[in-house]
Formats: structure tokens, sequence, C-alpha cells
């Protein structure tokens, strides 16, 4: 008979909960996990790698479109978006299998099937699991559960999906077709990669977003500097708007758009993405006989990822803000340590978290907006550094772009560090192990950054914070 007795569940093997689970199999706990779908959860199969096989894509289109400017005979003649829908799906097939490979690797027991707490046995929690087939049960016990079972796309009165006309991000990464036209509604990391994917195949774009720029959790500069980018490329920026209402008729989506203090006019779209955030899947998983509290759709957390029941944890997207798989991840190996006693662990410092989203230009971030720095009661230094000032951006044809950091004018402390243009999701993990380091304008002043590189604007930007900028 299969083992159901174990040192730890996890519920969900997103990217939270099978590392929480490869952590725990390397400490020597006796683990399983439950998953519903498929290995991987939402950011491998339907999320953040999908999604950047598709931008991939697109990308290679564009530089297609523009071989001309680097000397190059080629000819853009269209855009097969079958094939590129099935190599984005192949991607994340690949990966999910990789997972697979990653649990037997580790001898963590994996169950298909969706998983509910179900009491408890002495000092054990009891965890019920309903067979894929939704018939067949199975009654696991272990000391703890972790909770990881993600998010789903959220949804609002009158903005309801049908699934073909009006979308969300599931159905918008399987198109079968491209749209001559598009509204975007929400204008975070997930609508905007969206935005740039069909905008730059071809499709006329438009970007609704209720808050008074776009990518609004940026810093301002940033987000200004994207809207700009965005325009430029042919999309068309509505802030400070709202979409009241979508009606499908004829074929045509028909929005009620309604700017800040203005008039609601409709406008027809052959499409509609809805990327107006996300909720947790908090729904028929016990919760309701245990102490767990959820707030506005999030399980309630302390720091160590424990909720009010003991024995229960949660993690990721289902845990709250930042949304983001890196978050999830390194939630579940605190939450393991914790559970494992191992000496040393630390709490997850979200300030430490970088941000990244796939559009075109790129966008990274880490740390305090100069705004919020200041709000703070910060008094900062602040440098910049344009793209067209580096030799290597200019050679690569890709010479648009901004680095800024952001500085405690009394201690040097890096409070926050903005990018947009080429690769700066590439870049970025340089400010965060900064940060993580506690490091100053002094050791990064005095690193060495290789020459010719993009790195080298981080450098100048810091040195511009200080009045040394070099290049500009």
């Amino acid at each position: 008979m299969a083992e159901t007795s174990f040192d730890l569940i996890v519920i969900g093997g997103g990217p939270g909960g099978y590392v929480a689970a490869i952590r725990a199999a390397q400490l020597g706990l006796k683990t399983c996990v439950v998953e519903r779908a498929h290995m991987g959860g939402i950011c491998l199969n339907w999320g953040c790698i999908p999604t950047k096989a598709l931008l991939r894509s697109s990308e290679i289109a564009h530089l297609v479109a523009h071989a001309g400017e680097f000397g190059v005979k080629a000819k853009l003649e269209g855009v097969d978006l079958k094939k590129v829908v099935e190599r984005s799906r192949a991607v994340a097939g690949q990966l999910s299998k990789g997972v697979a490979g990653l649990m037997k690797k580790n001898k963590v027991t994996v169950i298909d099937g969706h998983a509910r707490l179900d009491g408890t046995a002495g000092a054990l929690r009891k965890v019920a699991v309903t067979g894929a087939d939704g018939k067949s049960a199975t009654a696991l016990t272990a000391k703890n559960v972790i909770l990881a079972t993600g998010a789903r796309a959220r949804t609002l009165p009158g903005l309801e999906p049908d699934g073909k006309h009006i979308v969300t991000y599931k159905e918008a990464m399987v198109p079968e077709s491209l749209p001559k036209s598009l509204l975007v509604i929400g204008s975070g990391a997930i609508g905007i990669e969206f935005a740039s994917f069909y905008s730059t195949l071809g499709s006329a774009v438009t970007v609704v977003e209720v808050m008074d720029r776009v990518l609004p959790v940026e810093d301002a500069d940033i987000s200004a500097f994207a809207e700009k980018a965005f325009k430029k490329q042919g999309m068309t920026i509505m802030t400070s708007t709202s979409v009241k209402s979508l009606k499908v008729e004829k074929g045509k989506v028909s929005a009620e758009i309604e700017p800040k203090g203005g008039k609601a006019e409709k406008q027809a779209f052959d499409r509609v993405i809805l990327a107006v955030g996300i909720t947790g899947n908090v729904e028929d998983l016990g919760l309701e006989k245990t102490k767990v509290k959820v707030d506005r759709g999030h399980v309630v957390i302390d720091k160590w990822g424990a909720t009010g029941e003991p024995g229960v944890w949660a993690i990721g997207d289902l845990a709250g803000p930042p949304w983001l798989a890196h978050k999830a991840s390194h939630e579940g190996v605190v939450a393991v340590e914790k559970i494992a006693n191992v000496a040393g662990v630390h709490p997850l410092d979200a300030g430490n978290i970088p941000g990244c989203t796939y559009c075109r230009p790129q966008v990274a971030s880490v740390g305090l907006t100069e705004a919020k720095a200041k709000e703070k009661g910060h008094q900062v230094k602040v440098g910049k550094f344009p793209f067209i000032g580096n030799g290597k951006a200019i050679a690569l044809g890709e010479a648009e772009g901004l680095i800024k950091t952001v500085f405690d004018a009394k201690t040097g402390q890096l409070l926050g560090a903005h990018m947009i243009g080429a690769e700066v999701t590439e870049l970025i993990q340089g400010f965060a192990l900064a940060r993580t380091l506690e490091t100053t304008e002094a050791e990064l002043m005095a690193t060495v950054f290789p020459h010719p590189t993009l790195s080298e604007m981080m450098h100048e930007s810091v040195l511009d914070a200080y009045g040394r900028v070099i290049h500009i």
C-alpha cells in the first residue's frame, strides 16, 4: 500500500510548492506534494515561462523586421501564430516534466488530485485527497502542511470573461488568431507583457489603466519612459481611465470606457484581455474549521509563513503580494527551514525582491522608488544614466533605456534601483545582491564593471548620484 504518513505535505506543485518540497527532502523530511493539475503550477505552465517563449517570438519578429538596420538582408514575411503557440506550450511541457524529474530525484512522493485539510489526528494534520478522476480518495497525515495553491485571475462585475472574446491570461496565451484590435484592461506586468506581444505582432493595442500611469508600482520616471516608448510603438495608452462594461455584439466587444472626470464612450474591439490582478485559491481547502485567516482573498501569515492554525503554513501567491514566482520559492525555503529548525534561517525581506516585466523595452526594479523613499523620511541622492551613453547598448541597436538609483544621502544605503531597456531583467540581480549585502555607494563605486557591457550603466548611475558620472 502506498505511503500515507509524512513529515510534510505540500498542497500545490508550483514554484513555491515544489521548491519547498525539494528543500524539505534535502533536510531529511519525508515529503509529499499533492498537485491537482500540472507540476510547475501556473507559473511554469500558464504564466512566467510560456509567456517568455511568446515574447521571444515577438522579439525575433521585431529584429527581423529591422534586420536592414544591421546590414542583414532579411524580410519579415509574417508570423506562423500556430507554431509560436506550439513552441510556447512545448517549452512549458518540457519544464513541467523536468520538475517531475526533480521530485523523483529527491524522493518526494507526488499525488495527483485535490487536497484539503481534514482535521487533526493527535499531533498530526489530516489531509483528504480526491483523485484526478473525482472519485478515488486518499487520506494522508503529516506533522506539517504547507498550502501553496497559488492564485487565479481576478474579475470585476460587468467585466466577466467568456473565454473567447473577453479572456484572461490563460486564453491570451493560446490565441488561434491575432486580433486586429485588442483592449488590455490593466497595465501591470501581466497586462503590459501581453500588450507588448500582440502589438509587436501587428495588433492595434489599447491599454486602459485606472491609475494615473502605466506600470503603477514602478518608479514614476520609469513609468513615464515606458509610456512614451509604448506610444512610439503605436499603442494607445489611456491612464486615469476605467472600463465600465463589456458586451459582446456581433463578434465584437463593445467597451464602455470612461476617463476620470470625463464622459464615457463606447469603443469596439476584436478581443479584450483582463489583467486586473489576481486572487488566491483559498476555496475548498478545508480552512473553515481551522484558525487560518483569509483577508481579501489571501491567507494571512507571519514572517515565517505560519498561519493561525498550528502546523499549517502558506506561501506564494496564496499568501499575498508581491505575486512573483521567486518570492514563492524563497518563502517555501524559509517555511521549510523554520519547520526543520535550521539554525540561522532568516525571514524574507520583501524589499529585496526584484520585480521584472518582459515587455519591450524591459522593466526591472528592486527596493524603494524615489517617491516611497521620501515618504519614509529619507533624504535621497538620485543617479540616472541613459542607454544612449553606453557603447554596448548602441552597438546592440538598443539605445532606448534608463537606469536610476536611489541612495540615502546620510548613510549611502542603496534604497532602490529602477531600470528600463534591453536585458534589464538580467541586470537587476546585481542591485538585488547589493541590497542583500547592505552595500553602500562606496562599494558600488569601487567595483570594477567589465567593458563593454550594459552593466557599466549600473556603475554610471551610482556615480551620477554622487556627481561623478563619466560618460554623460
